[in-house]
């Protein structure tokens, strides 16, 4: 498979899920586990430009697939500016849940348009936060999700000569 960009190869037990096989061999520890039955969100990742709850899957179905991690993500700088969102509206707490609500609007805002706040709420409805309330999360994606519309057309305009 090919994680983060990296090619890698190992030997792995049929029932090591991806979450463990991320945590534990390749010492990718942002993908966290949390209620191990897809319910909670700390353990996603994008699989072949899926989100995908990796405690649901086996290591072994990942193979030959593309991942990436919430190091992945940060590393190509690619929710930079929802990761300073975050901070700045206190959309974090504790930190346990943050990697999956980044990678649930890494996704959202990877849909042409802007959502509205009901469907920033509907895509992290499969996220668990117990610290910091959803408002502040909500407020983030959304300030996200219109500075980019709003640079997509400063950069649109550019192009036109206009």
């Amino acid at each position: 498979m090919t994680v983060n960009g990296s090619e890698v190869s190992r030997n792995v037990a049929p029932r090591d899920t991806l979450a463990d096989f991320l945590r534990q061999a390749l010492e990718l520890t942002g993908t966290h586990t949390g209620c191990e039955m897809g319910a909670c969100g700390a353990c996603l990742v994008v699989v072949d430009g899926r989100v995908v709850h990796s405690c649901l899957m086996f290591a072994v179905q990942a193979g030959g697939s593309v991942i990436e991690t919430v190091e992945g993500l940060t590393e190509r700088a690619a929710i930079a500016d929802l990761q300073d969102a975050f901070h700045l509206r206190n959309a974090l707490q504790c930190g346990f849940c943050t990697p999956g609500m980044l990678m649930t609007a890494y996704s959202l805002l990877s849909q042409p348009g802007i959502p509205t706040r009901d469907e920033i709420r509907d895509a992290l409805s499969g996220n668990y936060c117990r610290c910091t309330g959803y408002e502040a999360i909500v407020d983030a994606i959304e300030n996200v999700a219109r500075d980019r519309d709003a640079a997509s057309i400063a950069r649109t305009r550019e192009g036109a000569g206009a």
